[in-house]
């Protein structure tokens, strides 16, 4: 007997497999024998009532064959003699093209300007304790992108750009958990994804291709309207038959350098804010309505949106790559600029929660900017990274103030203990952001405070600044062939081109460019 089984049950049963088994077994009055296997395929929260409850659906397989729960297996061919394809940045776009295009039979060669994730450690220990930025390796660049030291959230609503099933069996057969493939919102946690990133990698390598950490792309070669190939820092070429460029949202030199040689790139809306932290237990307290939330209930989130008027103008203000559990980190890519992300390990047991809460931005916000033009954007959130940083101190201290003191525009004399490790400086965060931007800000958390009451207190601050949600630019390209509109042979991806925003859909939106890639010119 093969069932497909659906239950509600309390967390004790849902997140215990002892206990959930025996459940089941007790349901159906069943033995508990090796031939009866109970195996859980979805997991969700509900937290609607004061009771939490977990929905699950789960198969019984009694005295039958059990069907694997991954049907993805790493059977590589050698690739190592075949033609090559050249993948700017090793993020989560560029990694997964590059495996695709080895199960392709094309050969990858990813080009990374940082480090691998050993040695990039280093550069991010710089970063929180000495407050030293190396631009070309940091949280943001280096293997594995800025995914690599994130919360690893695998959620995405962008499931027609590819197989999403598909990326989480890749992500499990490298290491991950297989819990990615039950929980309805999966993560993997910054602590595992750096090990992930590396099987990844070996992957690639063991089928031939290359990967080349700490060389950085300086220009492109072009012939007839086609990208040959890529010019290195240290002057040396690579060609291909066709270039991915999967650079993530914060290469600003490879957007300037696209715009200087008239390769055609668009502004495109973003959004920008601060982080919030919180105590992780007020959330709980909030969401899952107790003082505790016990031994089996994962550490709370929160989604809130809200529509705010200012000048007669509405925009959306909304809670932005959550992470419960997690810690704020530094996320600047170059000196003289303050940037704050947030992270969270597998287990998501710190004692701190932290939120993007960010503002929708367009041509009427970056219009001081304008001598720019498809870089306005762009020069805008340079600009306020750069007052972020004045502000605070010149360092990679971040200015910080109170929730409440913040809605009510007093500076704080005091600040929270905090998880971002440079430290806080109280500051009165209207001299960071843009009047527009504070304002919209300030109504939108006095909204949330209606919505999650206990949300709105000063046990929680604000960290500026948010501003790295998505790219600034895009690279625009052909809705069928994924090949940029002028540029033959060009492949823009990813987050970086304006076509992603996350791990999963990056990594989604690497393997369909690798495929096009292939249809064209192998």
């Amino acid at each position: 007997m093969n069932t497909t089984l659906r239950f509600v049950l309390p967390p004790e049963i849902a997140f215990d497999s002892a206990n959930f088994r025996q459940y089941v077994l007790q349901q159906h009055q069943l033995p508990d024998e090796p031939a009866v296997v109970v195996r859980q395929l979805r997991r969700s929260i509900d937290a609607r009532s004061k009771q939490v409850k977990v929905n699950v659906e789960a198969e019984l397989f009694v005295n039958q064959p059990v069907t694997p729960l991954v049907s993805y297996q790493k059977n590589y061919p050698d690739v190592s003699k075949a033609p090559q394809a050249i993948i700017v940045g090793a993020g989560p776009a560029g990694l997964f093209a590059a495996l695709r295009l080895v199960e392709l039979g094309v050969k990858p060669v990813v080009i990374e300007r940082g480090s691998d994730v050993r040695t990039r450690r280093r550069d991010l220990a710089a970063i929180n304790k000495d407050h030293v930025v190396n631009p070309e390796s940091n949280y943001c660049f280096g293997e594995g992108g800025a995914g690599t030291y994130s919360d690893g959230k695998l959620y995405t609503r962008s499931t027609k750009r590819g197989d999403f099933r598909r990326i989480l069996e890749i992500f499990n057969v490298h290491g991950a958990s297989e819990e990615i493939l039950v929980d309805s919102h999966p993560h993997i946690g910054t602590n595992k994804l750096p090990a992930i990133v590396t099987a990844i990698r070996q992957s690639i390598l063991d089928a031939g291709g290359e990967v080349l950490f700490d060389t950085k792309v300086t220009d492109f070669r072009l012939k007839n309207g086609q990208m040959t190939g890529v010019v290195l820092q240290n002057g040396s070429t690579i060609d291909g038959i066709g270039v991915i460029l999967a650079t993530g949202h914060s290469a600003r030199d490879i957007f300037e350098l696209l715009h200087q040689k008239n390769i055609l790139i668009e502004a495109k809306p973003f959004a920008l804010g601060v982080r919030v932290e919180h105590p992780q237990y007020l959330i709980d307290r909030v969401q899952y309505h107790c003082d505790q939330r016990g031994d089996y209930l994962p550490a709370s989130s929160y989604a809130l949106v809200s529509q705010i008027k200012y000048k007669g103008k509405e925009k959306g203000v909304f809670s932005f790559c959550m992470c419960p559990g997690g810690f704020i980190v530094p996320a600047a890519t170059a000196p003289m600029e303050v940037v704050v992300n947030g992270m969270s390990p597998s287990r998501r047991n710190s004692k701190f929660a932290n939120s993007g809460i960010v503002v929708s931005i367009d041509e009427e916000d970056t219009a001081p900017f304008s001598k720019f033009g498809v870089l306005a954007g762009l020069r805008f959130q340079q600009s306020v990274e750069q007052q972020a940083c004045k502000i605070g101190g010149n360092s990679q201290q971040a200015p910080a103030q109170r929730l409440v003191d913040f809605t009510q525009r007093k500076l704080s004399p005091t600040l929270n203990e905090t998880s971002y490790q440079p430290g806080l400086l109280s500051a009165e965060m209207d001299l960071v952001l843009p009047t527009q931007l504070a304002y919209r800000l300030r109504e939108g958390f006095k909204e949330f405070g209606k919505k999650m009451r206990g949300y709105l207190t000063n046990e929680a601050q604000i960290v500026g600044v948010e501003s790295r949600t998505s790219s600034p630019v895009r690279v625009p390209r052909d809705r069928e062939t994924y090949e940029h509109l002028q540029i033959k042979r060009l492949f823009p991806c990813g987050e970086g081109a304006g076509f992603a925003g996350g791990i999963a859909s990056a990594a989604m939106d690497g393997e369909r460019c690798a495929e096009k890639l292939v249809a064209l010119y192998k």
